[in-house]
């Protein structure tokens, strides 16, 4: 554990209870003082504004990535552009299908209701919320866009269902936002995650159409198109040439981007990222 730093709320005059968190936290504490102490009501705060900030970074980028597509910009351009300014720095720049798990969807909305409560609208938080429920629709719109507006039938091969890599925490994930739209749409679902299969295999249990599998290829076998969601190390590299053998169409949606610089039209797929220009 390397935290920045360890926001405390301490009741104004609890010595004991400051003394206690400053033994607790005494050993990650070693190089410099790290505890900031402050009022409870400071701290839930603090909380809350932080993850905020850090997902509106992210919002504020996929509605860039959405430009960058209509202006033929590349966003991973604009964000070592941007990133590259010091004020700014590079953290939390990447676009993508919206951010999900426990924490940001969490704060972000405990911040406006806490905001509601106290009649303070808290407008940027509002539209950082906003924005990621639209981003999250970005993977199945592009699907239906380029399959013919019909998914029916259609078999849609997922890779990565946990929010974010090393983790089986599937909660808010946007991948569950495009399962969920396939399966509605009438298609079908091939899908593989390293860790989280099993936690999507007891949300999905019972559900028609819908596979959890152990191998990334046999996902992929026979779907008219792959979408990667989750950007597992295990998939950063995969064997193309396997996976064009294998998939009734050679068609990739790459919601993380990181395949945006392998050539894959050269090597006969038909290639989207976010906000990219995909080669």
């Amino acid at each position: 554990m390397r935290p920045d730093r360890i926001v405390v709320g301490i009741v104004d005059g609890d010595q004991y209870a400051q003394d206690v968190m400053q033994r607790l936290y005494h050993p990650v504490s070693l190089n410099h003082e790290k505890i900031v102490l402050m009022n409870p009501e400071s701290a839930e705060l603090t909380k809350y504004v932080a993850n905020t900030m850090l997902a509106m970074r992210i919002s504020f980028m996929n509605e860039v990535s959405t430009l960058c597509e209509k202006v033929g910009a590349d966003v991973h351009s604009v964000r070592h552009g941007v990133g590259s300014d010091a004020r700014i720095g590079t953290r939390f720049l990447y676009a993508g299908p919206g951010y999900g798990g426990s924490c940001f969807p969490k704060d972000v909305s405990a911040l406006v209701h806490t905001g509601r409560d106290n009649d303070v609208e808290i407008d940027l938080a509002v539209a950082t919320d906003r924005v990621n429920q639209r981003q999250k629709g970005v993977l199945v719109r592009k699907l239906r866009k380029k399959l013919g507006g019909d998914l029916r039938g259609k078999k849609i091969a997922v890779w990565g269902i946990a929010f974010k890599p090393k983790t089986d925490d599937i909660r808010e994930s946007p991948a569950l936002t495009l399962i969920d739209a396939v399966l509605a749409d009438g298609g079908i679902i091939a899908a593989h995650d390293p860790i989280a299969a099993d936690n999507a295999r007891n949300l999905y249990n019972g559900k028609l159409n819908i596979s959890i599998v152990d191998d990334e290829y046999d996902a992929a076998k026979d779907a008219d198109a792959l979408v990667l969601v989750t950007e597992w190390r295990p998939y950063q590299s995969p064997d193309f040439e396997k996976l064009k053998e294998v998939m009734k169409q050679p068609y990739i949606v790459d919601g993380r981007n990181i395949w945006s610089t392998y050539h894959l039209k050269q090597l006969g797929f038909d290639y989207e990222g976010i906000g990219v220009i995909g080669k």
